[in-house]
């Protein structure tokens, strides 16, 4: 019988293979995790829709496969394959697993032991299993917090305290990471002082994942530099009333926004993505820019479409249009996917240099802070008060090179400083 990708979603008709969990002779049950599916920002479990034993399996890892598309095939009577499968799977279910170090819930009752066996294989990402790799860890030996018992990027940070917290009581080192200082979860903090608590919102949660995940799988390095506003500042004091009677407030966004596109064409390396499973930079040749908006509910990043095509007149309208329905959580999903590069801009709350972390899959990314009067000496050598603004531009340092990030960072000020006015007449 073979075993076909299902309809996953409303949206999701296709995506790449990123991990396959099972192999040739296993024996499946319906409903078993058999591969992981990328699909724009997710990877989703994709179940088995029969069962029995595992005959040949029809796709690889890096494969784009569609709905419809065979995954694998199974032989054996469906009835008898589904019966065989049951009982290893309830065997695995009502067996405990004893392993290498084992951590109650309680953080006080700890031990450690050396003769354990691996539970069975957790869902994860592609993200999670390499930094799991990477750090030595087993995941059938990490408690997964997901959907189905899937291994997050904060069940790893979870696991490795507990491991630092099981090695410092028994007083010896286990065959496990060592040296990383992730925070202590589950402290009673009321010891110390009065505390309120409140529950993570959804949304919360899921950026909290995706900060870490970010943070921890891409090499940060940060740029900084001032970009001298006294162009855009003048042009904007010039075409402002124009844009008000077009309906639209000229902000510095749009500005940014184009100045940006134009540093992009020349430097295609930060218009990309990395494929790290098929080992490829994929260049984009389209820019769709997201914005930070910072909300009552958390952080959304809204994206422009398109951004080269449009007017600055054009691109200050939808400003106003994502931001307001960011504010009011009528986002839809479109309104979030494609981003090619992101633009975090503080500049209206306050601050100078900031380091954002890389929205992945994007390589890199930029933080504005506020502008503000300073001291500048000009080529005569006066002393002259100029609107600076700063400027920082996070990048992954596995896809771009500090020289490479120097001269984007140079030309990126640049085409802020000399602004065409072409691009602002009506």
């Amino acid at each position: 019988m073979d075993v076909r990708l299902p309809k996953i979603g409303d949206n999701a008709d296709s995506g790449t293979v990123v991990s396959i969990l099972v192999k040739p002779g296993d024996v499946i049950a319906v409903g078993q995790t058999i591969i992981e599916l990328e699909m724009e920002k997710a990877v989703a479990p994709i179940p088995a829709s029969a069962g029995g034993t595992v005959g040949a399996i029809k796709v690889k890892e890096g494969d784009k496969i569609s709905v419809g598309t065979v995954i694998l095939t199974v032989e054996g009577p469906p009835g008898a394959a589904s019966a065989a499968a049951a009982p290893t799977v309830k065997a695995a279910a009502s067996r405990p697993v004893q392993r290498a170090v084992s951590v109650a819930d309680d953080d006080d009752e700890v031990s450690l032991a050396d003769d354990g066996e691996d539970g069975p294989t957790p869902g994860a990402s592609p993200y999670v299993r390499k930094v799991a790799r990477e750090l030595g860890i087993k995941l059938g030996r990490v408690a997964g917090s997901g959907n189905g018992g899937r291994v997050l990027i904060t069940d790893l940070a979870r696991h490795v305290s507990r491991l630092e917290k099981a090695v410092a009581r028994a007083g010896r080192y286990a065959d496990e990471p060592k040296g990383l200082h992730f925070p202590l979860v589950g402290t009673d903090f009321s010891v110390f002082g009065p505390v309120t608590s409140e529950p993570l919102t959804a949304l919360r949660k899921v950026i909290s994942a995706r900060m870490v995940e970010n943070s921890v799988t891409l090499a940060h390095v940060a740029q900084f530099d001032d970009a001298d506003m006294s162009r855009i500042e003048a042009l904007r004091k010039q075409f402002k009333a124009d844009y008000e009677k077009a309906g639209a407030k000229l902000t510095p966004t749009p500005f940014i926004i184009k100045a940006l596109v134009a540093a992009l064409k020349k430097h295609p390396k930060f218009n990309a993505s990395l494929n790290e499973v098929a080992e490829t930079l994929v260049i984009k040749h389209h820019y769709h820019i997201g914005i930070a908006v910072d909300t009552d509910a958390g952080l959304l990043v809204p994206v422009i479409k398109d951004a080269d095509k449009k007017s600055l007149l054009e691109i200050a309208k939808e400003l106003a249009a994502i931001a307001e329905k960011a504010r009011d959580r009528k986002l839809g999903a479109d309104d979030m996917k494609g981003g090619t590069f992101t633009i975090s801009n503080q500049g209206a709350i306050g601050g100078g240099h900031f380091t954002p972390i890389v929205n992945k899959p994007e390589v890199a990314i930029i933080g504005i802070g506020k502008t503000s009067q300073k001291p500048v000496v000009t080529v005569d050598g006066k002393i002259e008060a100029r609107p600076l603004m700063p400027l920082t531009v996070s990048y992954d340092h596995r896809v771009i090179d500090g020289g490479g990030a120097a001269r984007f960072t140079v030309d990126l000020v640049q085409a802020l400083q000399e602004f065409p006015e072409s691009e602002v007449k009506l």
